[in-house]
């Protein structure tokens, strides 16, 4: 039997298929909220059957900021932007951000929070937000971490690859 995102993948069949983007992306942080860690960031691009894996690491950074990345580098690795593309992550943070459209209150507060905060990551949303604009046809989706969605797992393997090759 398939995983999920095999399902995924195989219910745009034909044509349709070949035109769509996938993209799965992850971040990882070893001692997270630490002052020395480290994080690392991994994302798989699926199109017309090929997958392109990338990644990255930082010191002294945060999981929120890997999550983020991740998905800013696959975005930014995108040629052709006209393409339909979907990403998956399983960040509630990311997510939620952009479902939720989080960024629109942030945005009218002066990148404040409800509690009058400053947004953190402010410079990688505004990232995000800018690569967001550039694609017509971009989706997000929220996916549950660790539970056996092979491209998702995969790109937190990468992450988590990242980090270690950080040494």
């Amino acid at each position: 039997m398939p995983s999920r995102d095999q399902r995924l993948i195989i219910s745009h069949p034909g044509s349709h298929m070949t035109e769509k983007i996938i993209i799965y992306c992850d971040g990882a942080c070893s001692n997270n909220q630490h002052k020395e860690n480290r994080g690392g960031w991994g994302a798989i691009l699926l199109y017309k059957g090929k997958a392109k894996e990338i990644s990255g690491a930082e010191h002294n950074t945060t999981n929120n900021r890997m999550e983020l990345l991740a998905c800013i580098q696959a975005l930014e690795t995108v040629k052709n932007r006209s393409l339909p593309v979907d990403v998956f992550t399983d960040s509630a943070y990311l997510a939620n951000c952009l479902l939720q459209r989080w960024y629109v209150r942030w945005q009218k507060n002066g990148w404040l929070t409800a509690g009058k905060k400053p947004v953190e990551n402010k410079d990688l949303w505004l990232r995000l937000l800018a690569l967001k604009d550039a694609f017509p046809h971009l989706s997000f989706h929220k996916v549950a971490g660790h539970s056996n969605i092979a491209m998702n797992d995969r790109a937190d393997e990468l992450a988590k690859r990242a980090i270690q090759d950080l040494l």
